[in-house]
């Protein structure tokens, strides 16, 4: 499921650079478009505002099938302050703005697989589909308003993983 979980990955991350160039997050020194894979990332003290984090949550398998057919709930957490410029009374309107982006990075619902163990990635045989994203509600603390968003993720296991 790995390489299902990187193509997934990589699929919306590079949505979002073509969507929000302006969406980004400066990690390790890097700046990247502004989403992240919760376990590949050190722990956050506080979820960082106005970038998506990506969770994968339980796993289940169909084996009576011609081919393994593996899913993964994907839970994608987002939350915002607001702006600066509006002294943060524009987090409705932002949050907002993150649940468009998110519904737009989700669409066309499939993405090639790749495998990424090595440079340039290597394309597999099938793709990566997922089901159509349901949104929670929105959950105010403080000043920050967030929501998480919730898909499945499918992939056939090809020979090898």
């Amino acid at each position: 499921m790995q390489n299902a979980k990187d193509s997934f990955y990589m699929a919306l991350r590079n949505r979002l650079a073509a969507l929000n160039p302006e969406r980004t997050i400066l990690l390790r020194g890097a700046v990247r478009p502004g989403i992240v894979v919760e376990e590949a990332e050190a722990p956050f003290a506080q979820m960082p505002a106005d970038v998506f984090v990506v969770r994968w949550l339980g796993m289940g398998v169909e084996a009576d099938l011609a081919s393994k057919l593996v899913g993964q709930e994907c839970e994608i957490a987002y939350c915002t302050c607001g702006s600066q410029s509006f002294g943060g009374l524009d987090r409705g309107r932002v949050l907002s703005d993150m649940d468009r982006e998110i519904g737009c990075l989700l669409e066309p619902f499939r993405a090639p697989k790749m495998s990424y163990m090595a440079t340039p990635p290597a394309p597999l045989l099938t793709q990566v589909f997922w089901d159509e994203p349901v949104y929670l509600p929105r959950v105010t603390q403080r000043d920050r308003l967030s929501r998480s968003v919730k898909v499945m993720v499918y992939s056939y296991e090809e020979q090898g993983e």
